[in-house]
């Protein structure tokens, strides 16, 4: 139904999710990613990767009890998450605070209709073209009103700017399924708010030559050749901030 256009040669990479909305923002911040270079973890995104994972639990074991909810946490911190631990400091005192969070967030979860569940924490995984593999994990599959199937992403904060998350993981689904999804959604636990998107064939196939426009960028930059940079408020936490002049007025300005 789509096609991945022709790429030039190069390194074999690997295309994620977070690594295209980075792309989006900034093809020298998705290429440092390539590289290896990541942000610095934080405590909102351990808070939200917590929440990710009991939301998981819920939908795969059923509902946790208030008695059993804390440890429930640390044995999902435990199986997952001990690096991210380790590197925020934090310490079993400082995580009482984060598991109360989460079982607010989770208090919200129970009230959120999950009818027509149809699977959990998704892994799609495809090769589009020699030495270019895209993945990413779908949170939730549900039943579609149309026959087709409906891929969710649980939102801890504010929905925010989903737009590019949500079509890498359509064009993905469609690559990997040979047809497209009927929609796909972001929903916020925590405010209630939805975003619904339902794919085109063209928005489809858009995404995957943007996509393959990124891997050309990637690997020219691995041979030399700079990517652009733009600057936003995604500079404030960006790896590359140190060396990046564009980044570092645009903190400033902000500051």
């Amino acid at each position: 139904m789509i096609e991945f256009p022709h790429v030039p040669a190069g390194e074999p990479l690997t295309v994620s999710a977070s690594t295209y909305v980075a792309y989006r923002r900034c093809p020298e911040q998705a290429v440092g990613r390539l590289r290896g270079e990541y942000p610095e973890d934080s405590a909102v995104g351990f808070v939200g990767g917590l929440a990710h994972r009991v939301f998981a639990r819920h939908l795969q074991h059923g509902p946790i009890s208030k008695e059993d909810f804390a440890q429930a946490c640390r044995e999902e911190i435990g199986s997952s998450m001990n690096p991210k631990v380790g590197s925020l400091g934090l310490k079993p005192s400082t995580l009482q605070p984060i598991i109360a969070e989460v079982g607010d967030l989770y208090d919200r979860f129970q009230k959120v209709s999950l009818e027509g569940c149809r699977d959990v924490e998704v892994s799609l995984e495809f090769e589009a073209t020699e030495g270019v593999v895209v993945k990413g994990i779908v949170d939730a599959v549900f039943d579609g009103e149309d026959g087709g199937v409906v891929l969710r992403d649980w939102k801890t904060g504010q929905v925010g700017a989903v737009a590019d998350q949500l079509a890498f993981y359509g064009m993905l689904w469609t690559l990997v399924h040979g047809e497209p999804p009927e929609s796909l959604d972001a929903f916020s636990v925590k405010t209630g708010e939805t975003y619904v998107e339902r794919p085109t064939r063209s928005a489809l196939q858009a995404t995957v030559t943007d996509v393959a426009r990124f891997v050309t960028i990637a690997r020219q930059s691995f041979a030399g050749v700079p990517a652009d940079t733009t600057a936003g408020p995604w500079c404030r936490y960006c790896p590359l901030l140190p060396e990046c002049s564009e980044g570092r007025t645009a903190v400033a300005v902000t500051d």
